[in-house]
Order: structure tokens, then sequence, then C-alpha cells
């Protein structure tokens, strides 16, 4: 969908606001925050603020998040995500993939810092007895501890790389995700250590996804928040591709209810209703992380906007793909 129309009255948002409205073209993609916003780590930029201590948001049940799977099925979602929070905080976390991978593609948001032999080894059978694919991303915001340890926590790269190491065991290819804590103009040089360190720790086709910061959160402490010119404006949308918007195809379920998208959770406009088809109103863009959302697309999604190193592959759609590919 190009140069959509999408700015018009929203009765959600204030009247002083002239944000675009942008309708869901589909329901492609549904999220969950599994694990609330309890995570075992405590990142200084993490977008709600995730910690050991946060229970603002609750854990999905595996009955709950199997109720809302029969609910995407007339609804023609093609793909599952699911994040926190640290989802394998959740204790039923495994057959709740078990479960969706009977329903659809699905993709996990991880540190990597909790993961059980156990656990990879049933849900690595699961996927080969699937025919649909399970992604995991891991989530390490720096090639080194010097990097990643201020952001994420100390002792939290070695962590993460030897849950990389597990997942490679057990025949996943896992996604590395890395917030851009570092001048853009780095990128090239980042992602060349991301690669040449992964690949001596065994791991020999990386797969990187590089994110922007997000100004919310615990960013807007570590860094600073949006200034009020950094939104979207009705004129920017005029010849847009709003599909590069998470909003357009995707909502995410909480234990509050249906929420827009995975990144606006704590804004009380973000809840669209109790069940998926309530949801599927038009939003409007209004937030400082729309215009990051707006500024390189694809922010949720399996996909990459960063142009790959030489060893690394460029991220491709999360969608059902042959085991042949997904396997090592």
């Amino acid at each position: 969908m190009s140069g959509a129309n999408v700015s018009g009255p929203n009765s959600n948002r204030s009247e002083e606001s002239a944000a675009p409205l942008v309708p869901l073209s589909h329901l492609d993609e549904l999220w969950f925050q599994v694990a609330g916003t309890r995570c075992n780590l405590t990142c200084n930029h993490c977008f709600i603020s995730c910690s050991p201590h946060n229970d603002s948001f609750g854990f999905l049940s595996l009955d709950e998040v199997a109720r809302r799977l029969e609910e995407s099925v007339p609804l023609g979602v093609k793909e599952y995500y699911f994040t926190g929070g640290e989802p394998f905080l959740n204790l039923e976390m495994v057959d709740i993939l078990v479960l969706t991978l009977r329903y659809g593609p699905a993709t996990v948001l991880t540190n990597g810092t909790v993961l059980k032999d156990a656990w990879l080894e049933r849900l690595a059978s699961a996927e080969t007895e699937s025919p649909y694919s399970l992604e995991m991303r891991v989530s390490i915001d720096g090639f080194s501890p010097e990097t990643n340890d201020p952001i994420r926590g100390e002792g939290t790269f070695d962590r993460a790389m030897r849950g990389v190491h597990m997942l490679v065991r057990y025949g996943f290819l896992p996604i590395i995700t890395a917030a851009r804590t570092w001048p853009i103009e780095r990128d090239r040089e980042v992602i060349e250590s991301f690669v040449r360190v992964l690949r001596s720790a065994g791991y020999d086709r990386p797969r990187l996804k590089i994110l922007p910061t997000l100004q919310i959160g615990a960013e807007e402490c570590r860094t600073r928040g949006y200034q009020p010119d950094e939104r979207i404006t009705p004129e920017m949308m005029n010849g847009y591709d709003v599909s590069q918007l998470v909003c357009e195809h995707s909502r995410i379920v909480t234990d509050r209810g249906v929420h827009v998208c995975p990144i606006l959770i704590e804004s009380p406009d973000s809840l669209l209703g109790a069940t998926l088809e309530e949801s599927q109103v038009p939003f409007g863009v209004r937030h400082g992380a729309c215009f990051t959302c707006y500024q390189f697309g694809a922010l949720c999604s399996n996909y990459s906007t960063t142009p790959p190193s030489p060893g690394s592959r460029q991220i491709a759609h999360g969608g059902n793909r042959s085991h042949e590919e997904s396997r090592r």
C-alpha cells in the first residue's frame, strides 16, 4: 500500500493532535507480551523499562495464548511473535511455542541468558515436526563485554554468547539484534566486528538486525526523550509506503487486551479492545516512537534495513521457510 490517504478524524486522539491515521490493512502478525514487563536484566535503553521488579504487565498463560491463536485463525494471521520482558521467564513458554508451531511460524525475542538444554532440545524437535519455522532473536548490544555490558549489565555479553552457542548447537540460526547505541556512521565497522566475534564463537553464518533506539522508557533517561517536532505529520504520509509501519499489519496481546504495537503498550491510547476483531481500527500515529518507526521501517518484524556485511546474512522475513533453510 503506497501513498494511501491516512489522515482523518480519530476518536482516540486529543483535539489538538493532527496525527495521521494508519488503517490495519490485514492482520499479518500477531504479537504476545508473553512475559509482561518482567525481565531478568535491567537494560538502560529498554523502551518499556523491563526489569526483575517491573510487574506493570503480567504473564500470559498457555490457555490465554491458545485462545488467541484460535481467535487469529479466521483473521488470516500469518506469523506469531513472542516478547517481554524475557519470554523464557514464563514457565509455560516452551509449551506455548510448541502449540504455536501448529498454527504458523513463530519468533521469540530473548536475551539468551536463561536458556536450558532441555527446552532447546524439545523446541528443535517441535520445529522439525512442524511445517513452520521457529526463529530465535537474541539481543546483544555490543560485540564485546566492553561495548555490550554498559548497556545490558555486567557479565551479560558472555552469558548471551553462551546462549547463542547453545542455539547453534541445537540447529537454530539465531538473529542477533542490536540497538544502535553508536553513531550510525560506524554501522559497517560494528557489523563487521559482530560477524568476526560470532564466527569465532562457532556461528558460521550469523544473521544480524540493527535497530535504532527508541527515546522512551529507560532510553529517555539514558539520553533524551523525543522533541516536539519529532512527530509524523499528514504531509509526511504523502507517497509513503505505510506497510513499513508495524501498526499497518500487526497487533499485540497483553494481559490487559489487544494493543496497537509492541512499542507503545504503556501508552493508554494503544489499547484498542478486548478482542482481535475490536483491535482492527485505524490508529493515529501521534507518538515520538511512531516517528522512529516512520524513519527506519520494519522495526519489529524479522526484516533488516541495514546492508549486510561480508560474512553475514541480510535478515529475511520470518515467514514459513523450509527446514533446509532454517536448520543447520
